[in-house]
This record gives structure tokens, sequence and C-alpha cells, in this order.
């Protein structure tokens, strides 16, 4: 299958979040026409290749990425549905998150059907990856058992072996009304007031850093209190948004913020779970190894590893996290081959990595 087509086809195919029928269609039957048994949950597709399901002594590999996109930003030059060729540089909505890692699974897959496998690679391209994780989250128990996982994202080929979770909480300082004119009389408690100590609270807070991921800091992200100009606020709420690592824990950190502030603190968000593979683990030196890389790195944004359990995973994908979600997004056809290489490699040497079941 021609590499530069297959991605052309899959960015011209539109698939916001929640839209992914389309594709959906496009790539169950280019899987079918490749001669696979395509299996189907809404919008969510996966096959396997390799050695078949119920052998106990090969190992199951997951590749997983997503068929959906957010919706285009401002700023584009051009349509952001109409993929266009730049040279080798293909631009379009959702070339570079994530259709170029859908398109390099799909091309290594295909590649890999061809030549005596150890163990077996499950292929799972999902949807609603951009709105919460309802994609993958809800066919994982029909994957059957899994040794390891790759989630297909753009990492420029950096291994990820470490992912930030997301906290969000929702606080809310509570006070007594009153007319301003006669708050110092009556005593009225400004519930912005209390808030703001614990806005200043949030700002002081400090956590663990971690090896791979790097400090981190809880923001104030939204802040909502006051009926009038002239009346004490007897509430005051505020958002605060926490990237976890995968040392915390999110019902701790919960009770942590309660202990240390005034206001009633209940967790909005914590479904987005830190998630980590020891360096040690076949999964991470496969991916090393299929990607030329010294060590593994971390990554601050979530993805579906998120909702893969206690499956050992990394985070590796061809294109630029920071193309994702940007005006005029892009994926070379070099990034592409190498990004299917690096999938087919990564397989074999997980095979030969990983310990007989």
């Amino acid at each position: 299958m021609n590499p530069a087509a297959l991605l052309t086809r899959l960015v011209g195919t539109a698939s916001v979040s929640g839209t992914e029928g389309p594709i959906a269609d496009l790539v169950q039957d280019l899987i079918a026409a490749e001669g696979f048994e395509v299996h189907r949950s809404a919008n969510n597709l996966w096959f396997s290749i390799g050695a078949k399901a119920g052998n106990e002594s090969g190992a199951r590999l997951l590749l997983n990425s997503h068929l959906d996109t957010v919706p285009p930003c401002a700023g584009w030059e051009g349509d952001p549905f109409t993929p266009a060729w730049h040279g080798p540089r293909l631009q379009g909505l959702g070339a570079n998150d994530a259709k170029g890692c859908v398109a390099a699974i799909l091309l290594a897959a295909f590649e890999l059907a061809k030549q005596p496998l150890a163990g077996e690679v499950v292929v799972a391209l999902t949807a609603e990856e951009e709105t919460g994780g309802q994609g993958i989250a809800t066919i994982l128990d029909q994957l059957g058992p899994l040794d390891g996982a790759v989630v297909g994202e753009p990492t420029g080929l950096r291994v990820c072996a470490a992912q930030r979770g997301m906290l969000l909480l929702k606080c809310t300082a509570r006070g007594q009304s009153g007319h301003v004119a006669n708050a110092q009389m009556l005593g009225a408690e400004n519930a912005i007031h209390k808030a703001a100590r614990d806005i200043s609270r949030v700002a002081a807070m400090s956590f663990p850093t971690h090896p791979l991921l790097g400090s981190q800091s809880a923001q104030v992200t939204q802040v909502q209190g006051g009926l009038r100009r002239n009346q004490v606020p007897d509430a005051c709420e505020f958002f605060i948004d926490l990237r976890t690592s995968p040392e915390q824990d999110h019902e701790a950190l919960v009770a942590e913020f309660q202990r240390q502030l005034e206001s009633e603190v209940i967790a909005h968000s914590k479904r987005y779970l830190p998630k980590g593979t020891d360096a040690n683990h076949p999964i991470v030196r496969a991916a090393l190894l299929a990607a030329g890389k010294a060590g593994p790195v971390g990554s601050g944004t979530t993805s579906d590893w998120a909702f893969l359990g206690g499956i050992p995973a990394v985070k590796v994908g061809p294109g630029d996290t920071f193309r994702s979600h940007a005006p005029n997004e892009y994926l070379t056809l070099p990034e592409l081959e190498a990004g299917a290489a690096f999938y087919a490699k990564v397989a074999t040497d997980f095979f030969r990595l990983q310990a007989p079941r």
C-alpha cells in the first residue's frame, strides 16, 4: 500500500471526535481488503496478525492509535479538511495527531503479516480519544490478555515511558451574604476572600519531581463568585488542574487538598490516570531498540494509555506533539515511513525480548 496515498485518504476523511463513522468505514474496508477479519464496535476497529489467540506460549502486543481529531482552530491556510501536499509535507487536520500514527500502524501491520511472528499483534484503531477516551475503554475487555502496548501519538519517535495524568478539582468557598455597607458590623464572611486565601495556598504548593516528567504545579484555571457589586458574596467556586505523576494517587491527592484548603474540595475529573513503565520492561527496551534511542522520556500530554489499566506500555509515534491542535498541522512522508518501520520493528523486538507465558 502506498504510504502517501494512504495518509492522503485518511486526512481527507473528516473525523472530528464524535463523527468518526466515515473514517471507520474507510479503514474497515482497507483492512478487509488486505484479507484480515475486522472486528468493530461502534466506530472502534481491531484485528490481529501472527500467532492465534489462545496460544499460551506467544506474547500479545497491542498497537493502538485514534481515528478522531479535534475541530479545526483559527489560522489555517486553506481548508483544514482538504489534504494538501507541499513537497514531502502533507498539511491537513489530523495529519499529525494522529492519522500519521494510524497510517504507520496499518503499513507496519500489513508488512508484519507477510512474515512469521513469535507472537500476536493486536491492532486497535479507536474513536473519541480527543473527548474522553470512550473508544479504547469500551473495547479493552474484548481484546484479550495483553503483555504490552504501544500507543501511537506524535512524539518524534521518542519513547515515552511515563505520562502525566489529569486531576481536576472543583472547590467551593462558602461565606455569609450581606450588604457591603454592613459587612463589618454583621461579621459577614466574604467567600471570595476565603477563595483568594486558598488560591494563594494552591500557588505555593510543591510536589515531588519525577525523573522523566520533571516538576509540576497545580493551576487554578477558573474562578466565579459574587452576585452583585454591593453584596458580600456567599459562595465562590474555582477549579484546580493538576497534571499528576505515576507515583501519585488521585484519591490521596483529593484528601490532601481538602486538608490544606478552607474551601470544599471534590474531584471533578480523575479518570485520566498517570502512567509509567519500568525502563527495564521488554516493551520499553524493544521500543528503544526499534527507535534507536538511548533512553526513554516523559510526556506531559494525556492519551488512551490512561485507560489501559495495568498493561505495560509506551507512547511513541511519528510527528511532533507541538503541531497537534494547531493551525496548518502536517506530517512529512519521511516521518510516516520511519513510523511504519518503527512499529514493525518494535513488534519483532518485543516478541524476542518478552519471556514466554
